[in-house]
């Protein structure tokens, strides 16, 4: 969110940032939408225009667990994976942990998505409850509520796990992003809010279009002919 001047008044307004990758192992970004509040209608219109656009439906779609934009996703993509990002849920668990015992906590909470399978990954958040279900009931209940969401990553096991495990690369995108608009201070207009965003994602998908693939173009070939065939 940043302060923009609309109408006279200054009011707090967010850009939401869609990116994905293509059948080739590319990003790019796929909508960048000023919005006044993240409203279901407001993510909605979003989705509807990059179907107009041609979207077909994503195989994964990686975010936080916000209801609003979880029940729209689910709604305009029937039939594609949600995966709660791991990196935001880890943050909701521990915000439930006593300051001087999260660095502890964290690493045995960490272990559960870096084990080799979901089977493996159940096993030791199952551990994990039984140690600290007494001690640190809520964190507990978090990780149960939301551990299968957590895991859905491991059904796609021709991809790389640390990419479509977590939303890091739109994450790394909103930093730079803040980065460039916290120093406007107000803007005078949501047009010159857009703009600078716009511009400067332009230049991130220029980079990407002419580097490496994010996820092996064979890995992504793997896992589309799985699909046909």
């Amino acid at each position: 969110y940043e302060d923009v001047r609309i109408d006279g008044h200054v009011v707090s307004e967010a850009i939401i940032v869609v990116c994905g990758v293509d059948e080739y192992g590319k990003r790019d970004v796929l909508a960048v939408e000023p919005m006044a509040e993240e409203s279901l209608e407001s993510y909605k219109s979003v989705f509807y225009r990059l179907k107009g656009r041609g979207l077909p439906t994503p195989k994964l779609i990686i975010s936080d667990a916000n209801k609003g934009l979880v029940s729209v996703v689910k709604h305009c993509f029937p039939g594609a994976s949600w995966q709660r990002c791991k990196v935001h849920f880890m943050r909701n668990i521990l915000a439930h942990i006593p300051q001087k015992q999260k660095k502890s906590f964290a690493s045995e909470l960490k272990s559960i998505w870096l084990a080799p399978d979901d089977k493996v990954a159940r096993e030791r958040a199952n551990a994990l409850m039984a140690k600290y279900e007494s001690r640190y009931p809520q964190a507990i209940k978090c990780l149960e509520d939301g551990l299968e969401d957590s895991l859905v990553f491991y059904s796609y096991p021709d991809l790389d796990k640390r990419k479509i495990s977590s939303g890091n690369m739109i994450e790394r995108l909103n930093r730079e992003i803040r980065r460039r608009t916290s120093v406007i201070g107000i803007f005078p207009h949501e047009s010159s809010y857009v703009r600078l965003v716009t511009a400067y994602l332009m230049e991130y998908s220029e980079d990407w279009s002419s580097s490496r693939a994010y996820i092996k173009e064979e890995s992504m070939s793997a896992l589309l002919s799985k699909e046909v065939a």
